[in-house]
């Protein structure tokens, strides 16, 4: 499959004689995009080849990766059940579009606390999880497992080996991780946290044995789902000026970050850059809902 790549023409990168490319891989599909239709892949296969007819994973509120597996388990005829963490969305669901549209797919949403949320990788908690709703095929939050990470490392074409640096935004790891074991030797791939905290790095360091990655952890704009006004502009000005849309929480922060770094001259001229748009456009809806009530402005659909 051949995903078309755009290169970004703007004046600050003419400047620092910087050619950056996206790689549009939210066009992969209409819900299950970018990195999640990636990570999905392999495990979609997998379960139907082990005979599996539910799918049960975790997520956020506003999570890409709920959605995306409720759309994913209806085209293939499978069940679906979604473990949301906050209880006190139990009443307002309805409320949220992620959740909605999850809900309209046919997945089963449970609400849980946050300290029962933390035991979804324990052996017990999830043989509780069986006992009540059956045999399921687990898919972890985000989607970032074994094969989810050997679907991440399809991301890279043949050509690709032309590039200086590839970058991706980091949520869960899989995707730099799938990254990481697809470069060439002497490229260099550059994560983007969204998530405030310097764990990603221990775990990442279980995810792939390469040591060929580094974390820009300077561009979070305060943590998992947090924006301000600064990103917001940048968002829609970038919009503006390339007709690209880009994500709030993951994609949005990934690219301030590459063209900030590119000003201050953190490049050496003549780099190539090609950075991954891992998707997460369902989510702008929600982050709008968030944006009106907090009188700020909106983010260009």
């Amino acid at each position: 499959m051949t995903i078309p790549t755009q290169e970004i023409h703007l004046p600050l990168l003419e400047e620092a004689g910087i050619c950056l490319r996206l790689r549009r891989e939210d066009l992969l599909h209409p819900v299950v995009s970018g990195n999640k239709y990636r990570k999905l892949k392999y495990n979609l296969e997998e379960a139907l080849k082990q005979g599996y007819d539910t799918l049960l994973t975790f997520g956020g509120a506003y999570s890409n990766h709920i959605p995306a597996t409720a759309c994913a388990a209806s085209e293939k005829g499978l069940r679906s059940i979604g473990f949301i963490r906050g209880e006190e969305l139990t009443d307002s669901w309805r409320d949220n579009p992620t959740l909605r549209y999850a809900s309209e797919m046919g997945m089963q949403l449970e609400f849980m606390s946050r300290a029962a949320y933390r035991k979804k990788k324990e052996k017990a908690f999830l043989q509780h999880l069986e006992d009540r709703y059956g045999r399921f095929y687990l898919i972890p939050e985000g989607g970032t497992n074994q094969l989810g990470i050997r679907g991440c490392q399809e991301i890279l074409q043949p050509g690709d080996e032309v590039y200086d640096v590839i970058a991706c935004a980091v949520g869960t790891g899989g995707t730099l991780a799938g990254i990481s074991r697809s470069v060439r030797e002497k490229q260099k791939v550059f994560g983007f946290p969204a998530l405030k905290g310097d764990f990603l790095k221990k775990d990442l360091e279980g995810l792939t044995p390469q040591d060929n990655w580094t974390l820009i952890c300077d561009f979070h704009f305060g943590g998992y789902g947090k924006v301000t006004g600064e990103l917001i502009d940048f968002i829609n000005n970038f919009k503006a000026g390339t007709g690209i849309p880009l994500d709030p929480v993951y994609t949005g922060k990934m690219m301030f970050g590459l063209l900030k770094m590119a000003e201050e001259g953190r490049f050496e001229k003549g780099t190539k850059i090609l950075a991954i748009h891992t998707g997460g456009l369902q989510g702008i809806t929600g982050m709008n809902g968030f944006l009106r009530k907090k009188n700020l402005p909106l983010l260009t659909v």
